[in-house]
């Protein structure tokens, strides 16, 4: 089909401009001056299909660069399919994913990545990639990771924290950044002290502190500057390239804009729950409602200005990009495993519907700018992690993942409102957000118009992502 997207905004990370955009298929072939004609057609009357944008925004369709869709963690599934979840990011203005194939020790890294392909294939609405997590770091893994590139990922993940489920000491990380940096793939980190959120986590329970809220007194933010700089510290040894995830502790900030000024390839994420919810008032709601939020690292306190910080790195890039590290579970029967020992909660929030609204906040209250809000939530996610060209821009040529935003519009975020997440509750019940994502497409096929999903699973499409071209 001919698509032609009229009277818009298109807004890029480099700038914004009135005009129109021809699709053909699944890809942009021209941005034009509204009303133009090309080689002398009239382009209205020559297409299947006119998508009134008048007053709104065109915009690259979101990239949501970290999701665990069904990830097993604390005897558990997360709640959310590849098609429950994809399904949701799409009505969120989000049509790129990229997930974690998992990896634990004793497993060999091939397995895990055609699990995590077996459960994707054919069931997601959106386009989908994957990083790869190493949760045992040996000979057959290191040489594994050498092999990743030719199955289109460019990205692992390993863990500081977790110690017994994906947990890599300082000497296996060492060596494995030491691979990253010799074969073009990007290290991720989980940066938090495990070993030593886990004496204070059986401190607290030997004190009877077993609610929700004492998740985030025992994960406190030295735990996660300290695991930071140790990580920044590696990767400069090794001289690989760095991505720190879900960073929530200005003091994590800290670290990484010191080692960008110093030169070093570090780069980082934060998330939608980083920059709005808070401690007390959410991991210390009463009655275990706090486990909703039970998320790692946790909720900082919002008195000591972290999240104020959050945004403060978005607009000096010292942070990135914005994903959700979407991983929700159910309140009845998963949560719940963690009544009486908060150690038990599997950490993990729903977000991936929402992560484009509640950014474009930012737009509204001043804090970032309409180009940087496009620029996080989907350029730099497509340069960062080998999709450049092909995602995170509307220009002729790229894949037409395209969503029509409306500024003037209104979304109420709520369980009994918007929610489409396979979770029993939302972590934004309440949320009242200036915008509204009218339109979806996802490769040129409408997936999201006049409040319907018109998509289907399995039109999603595997990325095959190549290294990183995001400069330092």
């Amino acid at each position: 089909m001919k698509t032609l997207i009229t009277g818009g905004t298109v807004v890029n990370a480099t700038g914004r401009t009135a005009a129109d955009v021809l699709v053909d298929g699944e890809k942009v072939v021209a941005v034009l001056a509204p009303g133009s004609t090309l080689l002398g057609f009239d382009l209205a009357a020559n297409v299947d299909r006119i998508i009134d944008a008048t007053g709104k925004y065109v915009i690259p369709g979101g990239i949501d660069a970290h999701t665990h869709m069904e990830l097993p963690f604390g005897g558990t599934f997360a709640s959310d399919t590849f098609e429950t979840g994809t399904r949701a990011a799409a009505w969120g203005g989000t049509t790129s994913i990229i997930d974690f194939a998992v990896q634990t020790a004793g497993q060999r890294i091939e397995d895990g990545l055609e699990a995590w392909h077996a459960k994707a294939a054919g069931n997601c609405a959106v386009d989908y990639g994957f990083h790869q997590i190493v949760g045992g770091v040996d000979e057959a893994s290191l040489a594994a990771l050498t092999r990743l590139p030719d199955e289109g990922v460019t990205s692992f993940k390993m863990f500081m924290a977790y110690p017994g489920v994906f947990y890599s000491g300082d000497g296996q990380i060492l060596r494995a950044m030491q691979v990253a940096a010799e074969h073009g793939l990007l290290p991720m980190m989980h940066a938090e002290n495990g070993p030593a959120i886990d004496v204070l986590a059986e401190q607290l329970v030997a004190q009877g502190k077993t609610d929700p809220y004492y998740h985030g007194v025992a994960r406190v933010w030295q735990m996660e500057e300290e695991a930071t700089h140790r990580a920044i510290m590696l990767a400069d040894v090794a001289q690989s390239p760095l991505y720190i995830v879900h960073v929530s502790a200005k003091q994590a900030v800290a670290q990484i804009a010191a080692a960008r000024d110093r030169g070093q390839r570090v780069f980082a994420e934060t998330c939608p729950q980083y920059l709005y919810l808070g401690l007390e008032e959410h991991l210390g709601a009463p009655d275990f409602e706090g486990a909703k939020y039970v998320c790692s690292p946790p909720l900082r306190s919002t008195s000591d200005e972290h999240q104020d910080h959050m945004w403060q790195g978005l607009r000096t890039n010292d942070l990135q990009m914005v994903a959700t590290d979407h991983c929700p579970f159910c309140q009845t029967g998963q949560k719940e495993l963690g009544l009486g020992d908060f150690r038990k909660i599997p950490n993990g929030m729903g977000t991936v519907e929402h992560r484009m609204d509640l950014v474009y906040q930012g737009v509204v209250s001043g804090k970032i700018t309409l180009e940087r809000w496009v620029e996080l939530c989907s350029t730099t996610p497509a340069r960062m992690f080998g999709l450049e060209g092909t995602k995170g821009v509307i220009a002729p040529g790229a894949d037409a993942d395209i969503v029509v935003y409306d500024p003037a519009g209104h979304t109420s975020i709520g369980f009994e409102k918007t929610h489409h997440m396979a979770i029993d509750h939302s972590s934004w019940e309440g949320f009242e957000i200036d915008g509204h994502v009218d339109t979806v497409l996802s490769r040129g096929s409408v997936v999201i118009d006049g409040g319907e999903f018109h998509g289907r699973a399995g039109h999603g499409s595997f990325l095959r992502r190549g290294a990183s071209t995001y400069p330092a």
